[in-house]
């Protein structure tokens, strides 16, 4: 059986509710009568108020109110009383006389002699007759022994007071005896001087007065190694290369053997040769070409285009476009966009632009200032060249034209360029990585000669340059003998014939120079292979002869150590490129990549940071600036490995 448990503590209440209950039921029971009233019960007393309760919590504290309003301005203090003037001060008493001077020296002339307790003290002379009133008289003259004569100075017996000498410098010290003269007590000597401590061999940086305030944090506290020098880089002191001293490498007539490449120059100055490769590996990749289209007018874009490779691998290009030279940084590898930024308004004529990647990480732009008619350099100072600042480099006639930019063994600009008043190949090597002067050196002025230049760096360590003589209608090469191409030797490479046009100038696998050129006589790309360091000595080869080819040229070295080459074909109005087939390049296989309209002039091409080449160029149809990024290393279109 189930039992319910009721709490006892609640038992007394459910008691009380039935009681109570059974009350009220009583109250109002009846028999259903209206007249049946119960009497009402009366009410009770009031109980005793209770005690009161304990205090509750404190409410929260209103926010404080606003400032009162400013209350008005009292009244102006009172004006004080000006003062009366002070009485003048009363007149200093008059100085004493000063004592009688004394001639500070007795000198003895001739006719007069001398007496006295002192040798010369007493001068006299002795005249005619008793010095009677009628007679001549005599005269004497008495000294006393404060005074010197000139025979004591003259022969050091005299000691002559310091106190009593007149016209001495307050400066002087105690004068006399003294040896020497502690540092500290000469006065106004100039404050930047040394101590005078002549076994100090060095000078702490904070200790030297008037020094550079700029420099003070960036030179003072460097640590170059034993390469190295301090070089400003327009901003700031870095650590570079010295770069080699002339005379550093050894003479330029240098090769290699056959099957030989130079790899490099080693300490002495000999070229370090290798065994040449016979693979030719080349990593097709399927796919065409990439063209895109960078930069569109107002006004013609892709002008006197120039393009490297970035130190974060991105490329950059300088090119005319509206008048003014732009630099444009590419958005990726493939140059499928760019970002352009204006570096000056040049004016309508060739701008002739050149761009190389500086020692400071920086782009540096050689160009010739339209305007004018100057040759100018600007150095960017951001990797896209946000900023930038130009310097003129020469003014004096019409320079500037073809102007090619390479940096030398110092990590300095060197810029080749046609001097077009004086009919000159001109050089001009950069005092700084910024280039704000350079020192200026005519090369060749042996007739109309320097257009269509191009300068490389050899394996020498000195520049190479190629150029066109207008004159002779040929193709020239300077070797320069020194890195500032102060010293050269000129070679003619190419003739007869209208050859050497267009030039381009590398250094191929095997340390020698490689010039692309164009030939106007027979419409073709030629090619020049230098057969020492110096090219004293060439061959050439017509390396690409179907049409009119190789005008606008621009040469690179591919990653399978062969040249490959973009120019304009003339005869289709397209643009190719052309791979050689060796390290001379004897022959090339040429072809076409753009030939959407009439394109290809003003090319300039390089190898990007994916080893694959890429052009920038102008397409004469739309005015617009191009960019086409190959698909493999020979710039062939859907091939690959199979």
């Amino acid at each position: 059986m189930n039992r319910r448990v009721i709490n006892t503590s609640k038992l007394g209440i459910l008691v009380l509710a039935i009681a109570m209950t059974a009350l009220v039921i009583t109250a109002c029971s009846g028999d259903g009568d209206e007249d049946d009233i119960t009497t009402p019960i009366p009410t009770g007393q009031q109980g005793d108020t209770g005690k009161q309760g304990s205090a509750g919590s404190t409410g929260l504290q209103g926010f404080p109110g606003p400032a009162g309003p400013e209350g008005d301005r009292g009244p102006a203090g009172a004006t004080g009383t000006t003062g009366t003037a002070g009485a003048d001060g009363a007149d200093g008493a008059d100085g004493a006389d000063g004592a009688d001077g004394k001639s500070g020296i007795l000198t003895i002339g001739p006719g007069l002699t001398t007496e006295g307790s002192i040798e010369g003290d007493v001068a006299f002379i002795d005249f005619a007759g008793s010095g009677e009133a009628d007679t001549v008289a005599r005269s004497d003259h008495d000294h006393d022994s404060d005074y010197y004569t000139d025979l004591e100075l003259s022969s050091g017996n005299a000691d002559v007071a310091w106190s009593s000498l007149t016209g001495v410098p307050g400066d002087l010290s105690s004068g006399g005896a003294a040896a020497s003269v502690d540092w500290d007590n000469i006065q106004n000597r100039p404050a930047g001087l040394d101590d005078g401590d002549d076994g100090l061999t060095s000078v702490e940086w904070n200790e030297i007065e008037n020094r550079p305030g700029e420099l003070n944090t960036t030179l003072g506290g460097m640590t170059c190694a034993s390469n190295e020098i301090p070089i400003f880089n327009s901003s700031t002191w870095v650590c570079g290369d010295a770069g080699p001293s002339v005379g550093d490498y050894a003479i330029s007539s240098q090769s290699c053997g056959p099957g030989l490449v130079a790899t490099g120059v080693d300490g002495t100055g000999n070229l370090v040769c290798t065994t040449l490769t016979t693979s030719d590996t080349v990593p097709f990749q399927r796919g065409k070409h990439l063209i895109t289209t960078l930069a569109i007018g107002p006004g013609e874009a892709g002008l006197w285009n120039s393009v490297t490779i970035g130190d974060d691998g991105l490329p950059v290009i300088a090119y005319e476009a509206d008048e003014s030279l732009y630099l444009a940084q590419c958005d990726d590898v493939a140059c499928t966009s760019i970002t352009p930024s204006l570096v000056e308004a040049t004016g309508t004529g060739g701008l002739y632009a050149s761009v190389v990647i500086g020692t400071d990480g920086l782009p540096l732009i050689a160009y010739r200032e339209s305007l004018n008619a100057n040759m100018k350099i600007a150095h960017c100072q951001t990797p896209g060249c946000a900023t930038s600042s130009t310097t003129i480099i020469e003014s004096s006639g019409d320079v500037g034209s073809y102007a090619s930019i390479a940096i030398g063994t110092d990590g300095l600009g060197i810029v080749s360029y046609y001097d077009a008043t004086n009919s000159n190949l001109k050089v001009a090597h950069c005092n700084n990585t910024a280039c704000t002067s350079a020192d200026l050196v005519t090369v060749d002025s042996a007739g109309n000669v320097g257009q269509h230049t191009s300068i490389t760096i050899g394996s020498d360590g000195f520049p190479l340059i190629s150029y066109y003589d207008f004159g002779e209608a040929s193709l020239k090469v300077a070797h320069c003998s020194t890195i500032t191409c102060s010293v050269s030797t000129v070679e003619l490479v190419d003739a007869p014939g209208d050859v050497g046009r267009s030039t381009s100038i590398i250094i191929g696998i095997d340390g020698k120079g490689l010039i692309s050129y164009f030939n106007v006589t027979s419409n073709d790309l030629k090619m020049a292979h230098c057969s020492n360091v110096s090219c004293s000595s060439s061959t050439t080869a017509s390396a690409v002869t179907s049409g009119g080819v190789g005008n606008w040229n621009s040469l690179t070295l591919g990653i399978d150590g062969r040249a490959i080459i973009s120019y304009y074909d003339s005869f289709n109005g397209s643009l190719e490129v052309a791979h050689c087939d060796d390290i001379a390049c004897t022959s090339a296989t040429g072809v076409d990549v753009d030939t959407a309209g009439h394109v290809g002039q003003h090319s300039s091409i390089t190898i990007g940071a994916d080893g694959l080449p890429l052009v920038i160029y102008h397409d004469v149809t739309s005015r617009n600036l191009k960019a086409v990024h190959c698909s493999n290393a020979r710039c062939m279109p859907n091939v690959r490995n199979r």
